[in-house]
């Protein structure tokens, strides 16, 4: 099911919010999965260079059972915008897909672009880089992250559409 949303919208109805619950990712990322717009609460990340909790996290449930149906979540990975490795390639986005992620957002690269252009999941990165992470072990879950200069928290709420990512610290729609 597609969420019914723009993001235009909802910024036009908190353009003037001063409390910081409602928050713009800056336009820097690119789509990669096949699904372009898409919804969730959020799941973090923080790892660089080091993918064992991305991993972790899309082999895991990525999706909440509520009252009003099966709500896909979305995993933001704080990758410190690293350019040198990538996070997320195409088995870990066929996980992603597998287990009912909503969506992925990494603060850094991918790679395996023509499988994961082939997903239905929405996937969005700064850029491609072939070279894999190397596995270390490292990094920490369920934190808040800053993402390109903007606070995003677990449990906020993602809006991703062709115009860009907004978040909430509430549900919107």
């Amino acid at each position: 099911m597609t969420p019914s949303f723009a993001t235009c919208d909802l910024c036009d109805a908190h353009k003037n919010d001063t409390s910081g619950d409602f928050r713009v990712l800056p336009p820097v990322f690119k789509d990669f999965g096949s699904t372009q717009k898409f919804s969730g609460p959020v799941v973090t990340v923080k790892c660089f260079e080091d993918n064992t909790l991305v991993k972790a996290a899309v082999d895991s449930v990525g999706y909440e059972d509520t009252p009003a149906g099966r709500v896909g979540k979305v995993l933001v990975v704080d990758g410190g915008g690293s350019l040198r490795r990538a996070l997320l390639g195409g088995n870990l986005g066929a996980a992603a897909v597998k287990n009912g992620w909503a969506g992925v957002v990494v603060d850094g690269c991918v790679r395996d672009v023509a499988e994961l252009g082939a997903l239905k999941v929405g996937i969005r990165a700064l850029a491609s880089m072939p070279l894999p992470t190397e596995k270390r072990q490292e990094g920490q879950k369920n934190i808040a992250v800053q993402i390109q200069g903007v606070w995003v928290r677990p449990g906020d709420w993602l809006y991703a559409d062709e115009d860009g990512m907004v978040l909430s610290a509430a549900s919107l729609i």
